[in-house]
């Protein structure tokens, strides 16, 4: 029992250095120019603003973080599929 109680309280402090993590990496930028397109993204691989000849398109921001969005839920399926992801992490931890 108390096996159980101290795998959950690491799930847990696992989970919270994921989400500190991911925090941090929302604030890690990195912008690209060129040929009047200006592209900014964030660690956490999302577009933050787009600029064509100066003009911000935050139509396009809100498509691509949408594509993205969708496809990261279809892999982490996948992944959860193949044995992966948190349940895979479980069985580590003698699920």
């Amino acid at each position: 029992m108390f096996d159980k109680v101290r795998q959950a309280g690491e799930l847990l402090k696992m989970r919270q250095q994921a989400l500190n993590l991911q925090k941090q990496l929302a604030g890690v930028t990195e912008s690209f120019e060129r040929d009047g397109i200006k592209v900014v993204v964030s660690g956490d691989q999302k577009i933050i603003r787009i600029e064509l000849d100066g003009e911000e398109r935050k139509d396009i921001v809100d498509a691509i973080n949408s594509a993205l969005k969708e496809v990261q839920k279809k892999a982490a399926k996948k992944m959860m599929d193949a044995g992966g992801g948190l349940s895979g992490i479980l069985k580590g931890f003698g699920q």
